[in-house]
């Protein structure tokens, strides 16, 4: 699955849909007076009922990744009986019927009645919002999944679930539909059973889920990882008919960076790697693993976990790391006189230019900033990872006298580049280059100055730019022309692209500034659309644009900002009607229709189209199509852009062999 995944909206549909939801859900409060409340209006939603009115409570979204979401609560309960010591695999299989199961050979749920609410475990955990061993330490001293409420989420949103558990030499069966209970547990005796386990088997409602339909790669990345931060841990994936994978990391995040490096130069063959348990006063054991290895990038790759949870925004765990690693190199680059007196202390982005690294903190009671468990903020995390990172790395380097010389003089060379930058920028913001008062001459600008009703269009070429300002509602497209490629900042510091004008005049345009100036308050346009031609040169001024706002600008991808236009491929003509073609089969179902002695134009290029072709095939927001460009996987996109854009040519040939079967429409 491409880490960049592309949806179909000219609108904004998910948040359209949300705001609807907020409208209804309090359309009854406004209505309703002070002496129309009583007691009657209480609505007391029982069971799973909540979950299944409002499921964006639990899962987020209802759309594809709300879909797997479910299959990665049912895999994070198996993932915390491994936690526990308790598990070594989980398989999971994606089903021809359209189902999915988990199956783990940890403890199995227990079966037997519980002591005071009278109904099986096995019925309590799959029925009831928190209901689970992970309260109190008492089932699980860690866990990922902190709130009890994960499988009976998915049972709810489910038209069919299955538990299957084995134990206490015994096999009990429940059914459930829609988080009901279908009958009563089933057990038989099971006199030569070996191991004990559970496996889940879930069939996704279509009335809750905009799509059933799972996608084999966005499991595998989520389950890789999984895999890699629990050494150890054998976890399976099998499509019935189809493809399998197995993933099991005897070195862990150790292996983890290694993967993300493996396109990379490695400044030094293997990486630091620290693996302590500490213990906190105020919750016990914690365990602390951090891998780190250098590269000749000039991109950070720093990943969070928190008890398996990626912690995206980072946390208390990343901040006692970061402070740890600065301190500790400035204090070496000191006492080895790599440092010379007159040169200033490295700083953080100095020291953390072309690292890779992997945090991985496991701990009781986390606490995250909200319930979307992005941040940590458990104070005793930052002493901790600060603590161990900072004793095991400073040893780290003195016994590896070459190894530390090397990231020394990288952060020395990052140090010496980030200057250049400064002053580069200097430089160009005296001369208004990068001040959205002084816009670029070949920008087009729109009248409405609200940035959300906004939209800028950048086009490859003055002749489909001249067409696109002619074509344009004036009152909202913006139209900023690019003149040939721009530069490629994979490989490339700030101060290269101060120095090149397309890239100037992209950031003058959008406002927001770039590096530490970067604000997105400042964006002038909301929706940031690329139109480029379809064909070879098209794609490869696409993907530059895309990597500089990945790598320079990646607010705009979080902000949902990045657009990109799909032009027709084809003109069909007959007689005095014309209707365009998006691909080749809408193409050939076009012909069906219009009958023989079609005229079929293919469009190489923007600049074939006049203005009002241009307008109404590309850019009148009634008829357009656009794919919506969000990063559904860092990690994975993060790789993409190294491959496709990077140094080394072996994995790139490797790709386009792989993939060139799949790409249509392209003019080689």
């Amino acid at each position: 699955m491409d880490p960049i995944t592309e949806i179909n909206p000219d609108e904004e549909q998910f948040t359209a849909m949300a705001a609807e939801d907020r409208v209804q859900s309090h359309e009854g409060d406004l209505a309703m007076t002070v002496e129309d409340y009583e007691a009657g209006d209480i609505q007391v939603l029982k069971g799973l009922e909540g979950v299944r009115k409002r499921p964006g409570m639990y899962i987020g979204r209802t759309d594809s990744d709300g879909l797997h979401h479910c299959v990665f609560e049912v895999v994070d309960n198996s993932v915390d009986e491994a936690m526990a010591g308790a598990c070594n695999n989980i398989w999971v299989t994606m089903h021809t019927d359209g189902s999915v199961s988990v199956r783990d050979d940890g403890r199995g749920i227990p079966v037997a009645v519980h002591p005071t609410e009278g109904v099986t475990t096995l019925e309590l955990v799959m029925t009831q919002l928190h209901a689970g061993g992970k309260f109190e330490g008492k089932g699980y001293k860690v866990s990922g999944g902190l709130h009890g409420v994960g499988v009976s989420v998915v049972n709810a949103l489910s038209i069919k679930l299955t538990a299957d558990v084995w134990r206490d030499g015994g096999h009990h069966q429940m059914s459930f539909s829609r988080g009901l209970v279908e009958g009563p547990m089933v057990s038989s005796p099971d006199p030569g059973q070996e191991h004990s386990g559970t496996q889940v088997r879930f069939y996704p409602d279509p009335v809750i889920f905009e799509t059933t339909t799972f996608v084999y790669e966005v499991l595998m990345q989520r389950l890789r990882e999984l895999a890699f931060l629990n050494k150890g841990l054998a976890i399976e994936l099998t499509q019935e008919g189809g493809k399998h994978n197995r993933f099991l990391y005897e070195g862990g995040i150790r292996e983890f960076v290694q993967h993300l490096n493996q396109n990379k130069h490695a400044i030094y063959p293997d990486p630091f790697y620290v693996s302590r348990v500490a213990e906190s006063v105020e919750r016990g054991a914690v365990s602390v693993e951090i891998a780190v290895q250098h590269n000749e990038s000039f991109q950070e790759q720093l990943y969070s976990f928190a008890n398996n949870i990626n912690t995206a925004e980072g946390g208390m765990h990343v901040t006692g790391f970061k402070t740890a690693l600065t301190r500790v190199m400035n204090l070496f680059a000191r006492e080895r006189k790599l440092l010379k007196d007159n040169e200033p202390n490295f700083t953080g982005d100095d020291v953390r230019e072309g690292l890779t690294a992997i945090i991985s903190i496991k701990l009781p009671e986390p606490q995250f900033e909200n319930q979307t468990k992005k941040k940590l903020t458990t104070t005793e995390a930052r002493q901790i990872t600060e603590s161990i990172f900072d004793e095991f790395f400073k040893e780290f380097l003195d016994e590896n006298p070459t190894v530390a010389k090397a990231i020394v003089e990288k952060a020395i060379s990052a140090s010496r580049a980030r200057e250049a930058a400064r002053k580069a920028r200097e430089t160009v913001r005296r001369k208004g280059a990068l001040d959205s008062a002084s816009l670029p001459g070949k920008l087009a600008d729109c009248s409405n100055k609200d940035p959300k009703e906004s939209e800028l269009y950048i086009v490859e070429g003055d002749s489909a730019g001249g067409s696109a300002k002619q074509g344009r509602d004036r009152h909202f497209q913006a139209i900023l022309p690019l003149k040939g490629k721009i530069l490629n900042v994979e490989k490339a510091r700030v101060d290269k692209m101060f120095g090149h004008s397309e890239i100037r005049a992209l950031i003058a345009a959008l406002g927001t500034g770039i590096g530490e100036d970067f604000n997105i308050e400042k964006l002038r346009y909301h929706r940031i659309i690329i139109m480029t031609d379809a064909d070879v040169d098209g794609a490869h001024i696409r993907t530059l644009l895309l990597t500089f706002f990945y790598r320079q600008m990646p607010q705009l991808f979080d902000g949902g900002h990045i657009y990109i236009a799909q032009p027709p491929l084809f003109k069909l003509t007959r007689g005095k009607k014309i209707q365009y073609a998006y691909s080749d089969a809408e193409r050939d179902q076009v012909i069906a229709e219009m009958g023989d002695n079609v005229g079929i134009q293919r469009y190489k290029g923007l600049g074939e189209m006049d203005a009002e072709q241009l307008w109404t095939t590309t850019m009148d927001p009634s008829v357009r199509i656009m794919r919506h460009a969000h990063i559904q996987d860092a990690i994975e996109a993060d790789g993409m852009f190294t491959v496709l854009m990077g140094d080394e040519v072996p994995p790139r040939r490797e790709f386009i062999i792989n993939y060139a079967r799949h790409v249509k429409n392209l003019d080689i």
